[in-house]
């Protein structure tokens, strides 16, 4: 059963910045969907849109239907009900998220005395348990947020987002500015929660091998729209779009020393949503984009087995090299010759030449008439 489907949602603050435009997402219950790319291309604005979390003055159509259910359209009240106990997020940023002066234990206890009916005993018995199950002592909820490391303070808004047993977990970039070691830990983490109570996972970030390596399906966006959706691992090492080749570029694979002595990026930044350019949004970066692209907008085509790219090369049979000028014509040949006869035995040696003839003899003095009679 699906658990989540957006339907053509865009999102329009009010200066008129276009942050979401069209975008179309299905996830289903134990999936994990990535979200990819640069800053500025909307990823932020959708996760907040799914769970009606944007400024007043937004402009917000299309559909968000969680477990049949349009959010969109619900009254406060459902919202609320929703929110949490539907669907929760992991903020981006858990310094800025928490509150400096409440401990976590009394934060992660909050939405569950609000929407879960809890007496305070039983919040705080469960927001202890909830810090183990993120692997932190429950001894950890008398703490305040700054006396926590950055790993700490990210197991903590995992354990906030699991308070009241949501069916859906959207993470806005859980693993920003933490190291290596610590990145891993929270990915595994986030792995084994859905895994074991199958809940549908939405992960938001701009590094696409983490993503290939943690999600399922991966959704690429530039400047408010999926250019490219379809299997994570297949979009990391063979991406259909320009755009997610770049992504996919910029990070340098082990073993692979052309990538390591020779990083590729990709010049420029993402269109200003208030002001996009013409035709194909990614047109004025494309490296291989025709005239064509400038003026005319490319929709999401089919580019194999379960992937979709909005890319005018995607299925489109490769042109073959136009043809030279020949040689002039000639006269028309006359009938093929049939096949030469073979040749006979080869003749053998011929007889020895004799010896070579000496010089001639010298021609003599020349006799007269006269000569001749008087020999005579």
């Amino acid at each position: 059963m699906t658990l989540l489907e957006v339907r053509d949602l865009e999102v329009t603050y009010p200066g008129g910045a276009a942050a979401v435009r069209g975008v179309d997402l299905s996830l289903g219950a134990g999936q994990k969907l990535g979200v990819a790319g640069e800053s500025g291309c909307g990823k932020s604005t959708l996760a907040l849109a799914l769970l009606r979390l944007l400024p007043a003055g937004t402009r917000v159509t299309g559909e968000v239907l969680l477990d049949g259910e349009d959010v969109l359209t619900m009254r406060w009240g459902q919202v609320r009900a929703v929110r949490w106990a539907g669907a929760s997020i992991v903020f981006q940023g858990a310094m800025h998220s928490l509150n400096p002066v409440h401990r976590v234990g009394d934060q992660i206890a909050e939405p569950i005395l609000l929407h879960r009916r809890a007496t305070p005993a039983a919040a705080k018995k469960l927001a202890g348990e909830l810090l183990e199950q993120v692997g932190l002592p429950a001894a950890r909820a008398s703490a305040y947020p700054h006396e926590l490391s950055g790993g700490q303070r990210q197991r903590v808004m995992i354990a906030m987002a699991l308070a009241c047993a949501p069916r859906l977990i959207i993470a806005d970039e859980p693993t920003t500015a933490l190291d290596v070691m610590i990145q891993a830990q929270i990915l595994r983490l986030i792995e084994e929660l859905v895994a074991e109570q199958d809940l549908g996972l939405i992960m938001i970030s701009h590094d696409l091998a983490v993503l290939a390596d943690t999600c399922d399906r991966l959704a690429v966006m530039y400047a408010g729209r999926v250019v490219e959706e379809g299997p994570a691992r297949k979009i990391y090492e063979d991406a259909r779009h320009p755009y997610a080749k770049a992504l996919s570029a910029a990070f340098p694979r082990i073993g692979d020393p052309a990538s390591r002595f020779a990083p590729r990026g990709l010049p420029g930044d993402p269109p200003d949503p208030a002001a996009l350019p013409s035709g194909c949004t990614f047109h004025p970066r494309c490296p291989v984009a025709p005239a064509s692209c400038a003026v005319d907008d490319q929709e999401l085509r089919e580019a194999g087995a379960g992937r979709r790219a909005a890319c005018v090369h995607v299925g489109a049979a490769v042109p073959a090299p136009e043809p030279g000028p020949g040689p002039e014509p000639g006269p028309e040949p006359g009938p093929r010759p049939g096949p030469e006869p073979e040749p006979g035995p080869r003749p053998g040696p011929g007889p020895e030449p004799g010896p070579r003839p000496g010089p001639e003899p010298e021609p003599g003095p020349a006799t007269t008439a006269e000569d001749a009679r008087s020999s005579t």
